[in-house]
């Protein structure tokens, strides 16, 4: 996938959820089912991973080579990721709810600063993705806490998957 069309993906994927969002009342923001995330939460949980992404990709590149090495094979395809993903979703459950009983409800006044926030922080990560050059992209990798260590443009791909991911449990569950 090149640059134009992951950012295409990450809008795409980040406007279903901003429309989402905006077609619900907003006491939606505090309320969940039993053992799943507010819309709150999960919005939270977005923004505290895209800003990871950023700032990593704020870094010297050669602190991200140093730290964490370079890529040993070739970048996979969007839906080869969303399937490793899913499948190692799958297989760490116990992991996944210990790190979701730990993630604080945010109040609602919190909602619109959040919703902005995500926004930027989404805009800066298309601006880095095209500041970046190919060669890096592929063969700088970043430590991701389930899938392990990916090439920089996988983690992007991964990204909007990620946005995907939580507003398709947001709109079939609330």
């Amino acid at each position: 996938m090149d640059k134009q069309q992951i950012n295409e993906i990450l809008e795409e994927k980040h406007q279903m959820l901003f429309n989402w969002i905006a077609e619900q009342p907003t006491e939606k923001w505090l309320s969940h089912p039993e053992g799943k995330w507010t819309a709150g939460q999960h919005i939270a949980h977005l923004v505290n991973s895209i800003k990871q992404v950023n700032y990593a990709m704020s870094l010297p590149k050669f602190i991200l080579k140093y730290k964490f090495g370079k890529a040993n094979r070739s970048v996979r395809t969007y839906n080869h990721i969303v399937e490793r993903y899913d499948e190692k979703l799958a297989k760490n459950q116990e992991k996944a709810k210990a790190f979701n009983s730990k993630l604080k409800v945010p109040p609602l006044k919190q909602r619109d600063q959040l919703l902005a926030t995500l926004l930027k922080q989404q805009k800066k990560l298309q601006k880095k993705t095209n500041k970046w050059s190919d060669k890096d992209l592929d063969n700088i990798i970043l430590p991701h806490p389930l899938m392990g260590k990916m090439p920089v443009r996988e983690i992007i791909m991964w990204t909007a998957h990620h946005t995907e991911h939580h507003t398709k449990d947001l709109i079939e569950n609330y």
